[in-house]
């Protein structure tokens, strides 16, 4: 807790950096809020996501690639004309001796009131943790300190994501909204088994709340880095393995996952100490 400053400042840039981006560049949208068009060929001979990405990318945005059937590809592209359309298929058949099964264009998977709803769900379920974990360790000041360090991870990755869409072409999409709403959870269960080893340490012995951070998380630290790191592994491989369909998924989880490990012990945890040395300093006046 000596150092808490230190994790503010480093807190602080990051998101001072992604803001910049969002206000910047902004997010790069994909089909799912845009809408596009499908395109689904029979191929007389076996192909892979990546050979048939590699051959249509430049011809139009690529969103994704899904095997429908034996042989047989659907392919999402953001908004096409009918001579891209043409393109597309002159080159699927000149490499892979494809035919043509459909084409349409397709309107927003994900709509307005879809993320109203999203938003929604999201001030519900955050203001469910707060009173859920302030009823559990007997203080508001445990599950507003948890809520901050979630939507601390929230702008982290909304930020990240925003220079990953900028640089590398990385699209918000449907598969990113999960990847958020994933991490949430991620981040608020290990702060709890902080506060729980905070609590434990307080009933048993009392005592400067720092002090009993400082414990509380030297002895939660080992398993918490395990822990993530088992996932972080997963995710690189996936990034690396993966394939294009979710490589930005994996990244938005590593991302969140990173976030959650680190915003547990040195933002949640900073802001519970800092709050409760406040309240007592009022309490002495």
């Amino acid at each position: 807790m000596h150092y808490r400053l230190l994790y503010a400042a480093i807190s602080g840039i990051v998101i001072a950096v992604g803001i910049f981006s969002l206000f910047k560049w902004g997010l790069n949208i994909g089909i799912d809020f845009k809408g596009g068009a499908i395109l689904e060929y029979k191929f007389a001979k076996q192909v892979s996501e990546e050979q048939i990405s590699s051959i249509v990318k430049n011809a139009g945005g690529v969103a994704s690639i899904q095997k429908t059937g034996d042989g047989s590809y659907s392919i999402r592209f953001a908004p096409i004309d009918s001579n891209q359309k043409t393109v597309i298929t002159a080159l699927l058949q000149k490499n892979f001796d494809a035919e043509e099964l459909r084409f349409e264009n397709v309107g927003p998977t994900i709509g307005p009131e879809l993320v109203k709803k999203t938003v929604y769900a999201l001030l519900i379920s955050a203001s469910a943790i707060l009173l859920w974990v302030a009823y559990q360790f007997k203080s508001i000041k445990f599950g507003t300190s948890a809520v901050l360090a979630m939507f601390h991870d929230s702008i982290v990755l909304i930020g990240m994501y925003s220079l990953l869409g900028h640089f590398f072409g990385a699209e918000v999409d449907f598969l990113f909204v999960t990847a958020l709403l994933t991490i949430l959870s991620f981040s608020v269960h290990d702060t709890i088994i902080v506060y729980d080893r905070i609590r434990e340490a307080h009933r048993k012995t009392g005592g400067d709340v720092a002090e009993l951070a400082d414990k509380a998380m030297t002895e939660t630290m080992v398993r918490s880095l395990n822990n993530s790191f088992t996932i972080i592994f997963m995710l690189v491989a996936l990034i690396l393995l993966g394939g294009t369909t979710v490589k930005w998924f994996a990244a938005a989880l590593l991302i969140g996952t990173i976030s959650g490990t680190y915003s547990s012990p040195f933002v949640a945890v900073p802001i519970l100490v800092t709050w409760d040395e406040i309240e007592k300093k009022i309490k002495r006046r």
